[in-house]
């Protein structure tokens, strides 16, 4: 089977949809033989080397800039990605909207529904084709790829799309989680891991920071590690001033490298998101014995289940409480670690590979049949 894969999500400063992309490809080829291209395209960012060797894939790398390519896909459904890559049987699109192809089955990716019920929270072409596409795209795809059950029960429900028809794909936790490295205690810092938009709920942190900053308690310092979006002024300003100033760090997009130092070494990871189609920084953490303290929005309490501490998304009383007895109890904060490592091996990329190969077969028939 010939499969392309749209890898641009993952080209630059990957956030979730793009590591998913990057460990998906390389899981696929790790375990199934299928011919893969990773195809990416942009004005001013190449591929970096090695990336074809790292993935075990084929790559494309055109010269055409995102916004026009993405605008001609979205609003034409042109070109065919045939004529700018290569010829496939599956192609295979990171992010709710078709890659236009001229033979193959189509397949999508849909982590959440977002941006269809805060459009005011997005920019450039999401806010500009997703709400008014995404259905019929989702409707007129042969296979619809979704990694998580919450996530898959969003699709069905938004846009009637029968249940064989999207296929869950959980990812598995990054390569490096899999390195042995001993924790001989609590870490040292609160951890914040995240996109600075209004989705990540980064205030609920910060509320409850502030709080108990004024209250004069001795605190692990909290690290906010992501890269700023659009409205991120706002917060970047409250990080610097007040009982914040000297209680929180804000470091920006890091590194795949200081992103696996950051969550190894932390006391714990706070993910108060408002809503969430998996969560993967929920899954890193768990997978290297850090305990975590997430919102119970999207596919969170799916991903966490019993083995972190689940709180509303607003209850900045709950949020203060029980980071105050994270910082005070190194005893619970080991057990919890220690549920969180059980809790990450229900999750693997072999079994990933698996589904999505399942996925694969199930659009080409689609396509078949309907042809």
């Amino acid at each position: 089977m010939r499969i392309l894969v749209d890898y641009r999500s993952a080209l630059r400063a990957r956030t979730g949809a793009g590591m998913y992309v990057h460990e998906l490809i390389r899981a696929y080829t790790q375990r199934h033989h299928d011919e893969v291209t990773a195809f990416s395209s942009s004005w001013k960012d190449r591929v970096a080397p090695g990336t074809a060797q790292t993935l075990g894939a084929r790559v494309v790398d055109r010269r055409v800039p995102v916004r026009t390519l993405n605008y001609l896909w979205h609003r034409h459904e042109w070109p065919a990605v045939e004529t700018l890559a290569a010829e496939a049987d599956v192609v295979h699109s990171g992010h709710p909207l078709m890659v236009p192809s001229q033979r193959a089955a189509q397949v999508v990716t849909i982590h959440d529904l977002y941006f269809l019920s805060n459009p005011d929270q997005t920019d450039a072409e999401v806010q500009r084709d997703y709400p008014a596409l995404v259905e019929s795209h989702a409707r007129r795809a042969d296979a619809v790829i979704t990694s998580s059950r919450y996530a898959k029960g969003l699709v069905m429900r938004a846009f009637d799309v029968p249940d064989e028809k999207v296929h869950v794909v959980r990812p598995g936790p990054p390569a490096w989680t899999a390195r042995r490295v001993e924790r001989t205690g609590p870490g040292s810092h609160m951890l914040f891991l995240g996109t600075l938009d209004p989705r990540k709920n980064l205030d609920v942190v910060l509320d409850a920071y502030e709080h108990l900053a004024e209250q004069g308690r001795i605190l692990p310092p909290l690290i906010v590690a992501g890269g700023p979006g659009p409205a991120a002024a706002r917060w970047l300003d409250r990080m610097a001033k007040g009982a914040l100033r000297d209680a929180v760090t804000y470091r920006g997009y890091v590194t795949d490298e200081e992103r696996e130092t950051l969550v190894r070494t932390a006391r714990g990871l706070l993910l108060p998101s408002w809503d969430e189609g998996f969560g993967l920084p929920a899954l890193e953490a768990m997978a290297c014995g850090v305990p975590v303290i997430a919102s119970n929005r999207g596919a969170l309490p799916e991903v966490v289940d019993a083995a972190g501490i689940i709180l509303d998304a607003g209850d900045v009383e709950g949020w203060t409480l029980a980071i105050s007895r994270l910082a005070d109890d190194d005893e619970g904060a080991v057990a919890l670690g220690a549920g969180g490592v059980a809790r990450a091996h229900a999750f693997n990329w072999d079994e990933a590979a698996d589904a999505l190969r399942a996925a694969y077969l199930a659009a080409v028939e689609a396509r078949r049949a309907r042809r």
